[in-house]
């Protein structure tokens, strides 16, 4: 079975980032010349607290399903997009996945029948992925499980307060990332001829 990628560096622990000896306490100070104490705090919660609850809820998904924690979350990246299709450097950049190991997940998805795959018509390179109807079966049949999963990690965790607060956060971010992806491409949601099946 699949699981979750987690972003490098130092553990919820602290340990077990693969680096060679002395190479954390090297990342740490170079990420110290550039962020303030208070920025790295955040930066550092937000990232370990996205990915814990990510493969969390991913592996309570897969429990209850016959979706792997990697489907979960391709599926659900595709099922949040406008028409269920974007091009696959922008599903990895959103993802933080390495596109080799994107590229790799899409195909045996595919060969399962959850995803498609289609060439963009303005960038012979680029290439379109698609959630299929099978897909979106399999997501809308994971829901209860998915729903239950955040209740019980996620929202009964935190306040009605610090929910509004962080919504209103995520939501800046996003309007403040949108207009371009970290390669800095203009981000495109118009599919090829034919939309998902």
């Amino acid at each position: 079975m699949s699981t979750i990628p987690r972003p490098s560096g130092p553990g919820p622990e602290g340990q077990g980032c693969g680096l060679p000896e002395g190479g954390d306490r090297a990342l740490r100070v170079s990420l110290e010349h550039k962020f303030d104490g208070f920025e790295q705090q955040a930066w550092r919660s937000f990232q370990r607290a996205s990915a814990r609850l990510w493969g969390l809820v991913a592996h309570a998904v897969s429990a209850h399903s016959d979706l792997s924690p990697a489907d979960y979350v391709v599926l659900s990246a595709l099922a949040a997009e406008p028409l269920g299709t974007v091009r696959l450097f922008e599903l990895a950049s959103c993802l933080g996945w390495e596109k080799s190991r994107l590229s790799h997940q899409v195909g045996r998805m595919a060969s399962r029948g959850l995803v498609q795959k289609r060439r963009c018509p303005s960038d012979k390179r680029g290439t379109f992925v698609a959630v299929t109807s099978v897909g979106q079966e399999k997501l809308l049949a994971a829901a209860p499980a998915e729903a239950a999963a955040v209740r019980r990690l996620f929202a009964a965790k935190l306040s009605h307060g610090q929910l509004a607060a962080l919504a209103s956060a995520c939501e800046s971010l996003l309007v403040a990332t949108e207009a371009t992806t970290d390669e800095g491409h203009t981000r495109s949601h118009s599919p090829p001829a034919g939309g998902a099946s």
